[in-house]
């Protein structure tokens, strides 16, 4: 009984006295599962206590603007440099990659299997009209796709009913695509943790087009005096830290590495 009460106390101090900050980060990098891992490390080793606001980049974004968050990690560069640019942020950091890949119907009625490129994968969706599922919410993976489609010089906005922009995270969206036997873009990490797969099947990977960077933006305290720096540089000192590093390149889905460390100084 003296034991038991010990270790509650313990566990009550240690959640009293740890430090918290908010950081909002992309549902694609929720749903890889990766966060799980090292949220519980992350307070084992600095004493910070992370709490996630999972959204999409766009909103991340917002949230940033804001300041109702004391960092953002995500990705979408361009979005992120214009972040920079208008002073919401003094820098961004790069962390990890990954990549996006294409599912869909293992029918493949588009047969985008054989296609050369991603550009080349969409056009062939478009042109037979086959479902295909869009987050359509701004997030990072969105916007990805709709640089894509511009690449095509197809316009989304003319689509008919077969292109289902659907306003949510990759999670749902990509249950929606399986309901629907669509097509999808995703990252890699979020598809090989989906467990709905359904008669999905991943079809199109490897252009270089779809690599997929994630980056660590501090909010700007000069913008937002409230936010808490301490945290802030905690938090990304254990990010580029060897630590991260182990736990990054070694956290696998099926046996398969699903994100890269590329934090180097």
């Amino acid at each position: 009984m003296i034991r038991l009460i010990a270790i509650v106390v313990s566990l009550f101090a240690t959640t009293a006295l740890a430090e918290k900050m908010k950081l909002a980060v992309t549902t694609s990098f929720h749903n890889s599962g990766l966060s799980d891992l090292l949220l519980p490390v992350i307070l084992e080793d600095t004493g910070l206590e992370v709490q996630l606001l999972i959204v999409g980049t766009g909103q991340a974004l917002r949230l940033g603007e804001a300041g109702d968050v004391d960092a953002i990690l995500v990705h979408s560069e361009a979005a992120e440099e214009v972040f920079v640019e208008n002073g919401y942020a003094p820098y961004r950091r790069e962390i990890m990659y990954n990549d996006f890949v294409v599912v869909g119907p293992q029918t493949d009625p588009a047969d985008i299997a054989s296609a050369d490129t991603a550009v080349d994968a969409l056009t062939r969706i478009a042109i037979i009209k086959a479902p295909f599922v869009s987050r359509g919410d701004a997030s990072g993976t969105h916007k990805k796709e709709l640089f894509l489609w511009t690449s095509t010089k197809l316009d989304p906005k003319l689509f008919g009913t077969w292109y289902n922009a659907v306003g949510a995270g990759m999670g749902a969206s990509l249950n929606t695509a399986s309901g629907l036997g669509a097509y999808i873009l995703t990252d890699r990490a979020s598809w090989l943790n989906f467990a709905n797969k359904g008669e999905l099947d991943l079809l199109f990977e490897g252009d270089p087009i779809l690599f997929n960077q994630y980056a660590y933006l501090p909010i700007d305290s000069k913008r937002h005096p409230h936010v808490n720096i301490q945290a802030q540089r905690l938090l990304e000192s254990w990010l580029t830290s060897k630590r991260a590093e182990t736990l990054i390149n070694g956290y696998t889905v099926d046996g398969t590495n699903v994100f890269v460390f590329n934090a180097f100084r």
